[in-house]
């Protein structure tokens, strides 16, 4: 077991505290925030010690520190992190700019330290049955699919959500992560990608909070396509908005030589998986409430048009199989090779939009091993 300290207070420091529940390795201690008064808060709520970034960083009880502020801010956190000579797992993304979180695993490495990332959603139930049967080849091999991510933007129920529409922002580098890390699962690395983006208002009303009513600037583009290859030669289509009040796609298709699969929703860890093998045919359903992270644990109150009501969170296999990975002095599956090549993908993604261009991936990694449930059962209380 690991004892971990949290920078960054926000809304899913609650689901990441959550984990401590499920798994045996995780032992949170202590928690620093920008505004003191919300760790002090958060530390009280949780039992924990409130600390300042420098005080937490030069706790020597300290091993892990959990780096959840927000995106842009993470390379600068980050960087601290791993100066201090602790290990690093870091929300998504690695950071807002490719090179910087190149040079974030650059000092990983010299520096004989762990750099980890989510999202882990792709450990989940559904990610990880999708591998099986697209391992297996009874699909043939994977030639096309799509994928969408859509719904209004954070304004509806986040207070702050401007930094979620400025540089550093927006739907490809807030939602990409999960689509591009479970394809890159499923797939491999990839190769290259063509885009568009489109900003469809210059401002935006606050729907929640004090400031309801009033209006904020959009700066960048809020609706991405774009058509992304990779080296095992299979072409994807992927739609990320913030722009769509309603659809019924929140899943990715992927079609096969003999058949064709869709893979649950990348944001949870649930199911089911469902796949078809001939023109025509019924689709089979392949539940995953057996497995130990696809049972459905959680009931969705809010049912945006993007959610299914009931899911299955696991929030925190990615950390607790870092931990399991120092301790055995192995490669973690969420690792910063892997997490550089999705924000490659990201911000490659972003190039092509705004340059009219193809874009060529500056980075490949490792396609992640199948993590089995054997080695589940192992993490879990």
């Amino acid at each position: 077991m690991k004892n971990i300290g949290v920078i960054g207070c926000g809304n899913i420091l609650e689901t990441y505290l959550r984990s401590q529940e499920y798994f045996n390795n995780i032992n949170f201690v202590s928690c620093s925030d920008i505004n003191m008064d919300l760790a002090k808060k958060t530390a009280s709520e949780n039992n924990i010690k409130a600390q300042t970034v420098e005080e937490l960083l030069s706790d020597n009880s300290i091993d892990v520190v959990l780096n959840i502020t927000i995106p842009q801010a993470h390379f600068e956190v980050s960087k601290k992190i791993l100066e201090a000579g602790k290990h690093v797992y870091s929300e998504k993304p690695m950071s807002v700019k490719y090179d910087q979180a190149k040079e974030l695993l650059q000092i990983s490495k010299n520096n004989n330290l762990y750099f980890g990332n989510a999202p882990d959603t792709f450990l989940g139930g559904g990610g990880q049955l999708s591998r099986e049967i697209i391992d297996s080849k009874e699909l043939g091999e994977i030639l096309t699919g799509n994928f969408i991510f859509a719904f209004p933007g954070v304004q509806d129920f986040h207070p702050n959500p401007e930094s979620w529409f400025q540089d550093g922002g927006g739907p490809v580098i807030d939602m990409g992560p999960y689509f591009f890390t479970t394809l890159v699962n499923l797939l491999g690395p990839a190769k290259n990608i063509r885009s568009r983006g489109v900003k469809f208002s210059d401002k935006r009303e606050y729907k929640a909070g004090p400031k309801i009513g009033k209006f904020f600037d959009v700066d960048i583009p809020t609706s991405y396509m774009f058509s992304l290859e990779f080296h095992n030669n299979s072409i994807i289509q992927g739609f990320i908005s913030f722009d769509v009040l309603n659809h019924k796609r929140n899943h990715v298709e992927l079609y096969g030589t003999k058949g064709s699969i869709i893979v649950p929703d990348p944001n949870m860890f649930g199911g089911p998986v469902v796949t078809s093998m001939e023109l025509g045919s019924e689709w089979i359903e392949h539940s995953v409430e057996n497995k130990p992270l696809g049972k459905t644990n959680i009931l969705n109150k809010t049912v945006r048009s993007n959610e299914a009501p009931k899911q299955s969170n696991y929030r925190g296999i990615g950390l607790s199989e870092m931990v399991n990975a120092i301790e055995n002095n192995i490669e973690q599956r969420c690792n910063g090779e892997l997490a550089l090549h999705v924000l490659d993908i990201i911000e490659s993604a972003m190039i092509a939009a705004e340059n009219s261009t193809e874009v060529n991936m500056r980075s490949t990694c490792k396609k992640p091993t199948p993590l089995k449930d054997e080695e589940i059962q192992k993490l879990l209380k």
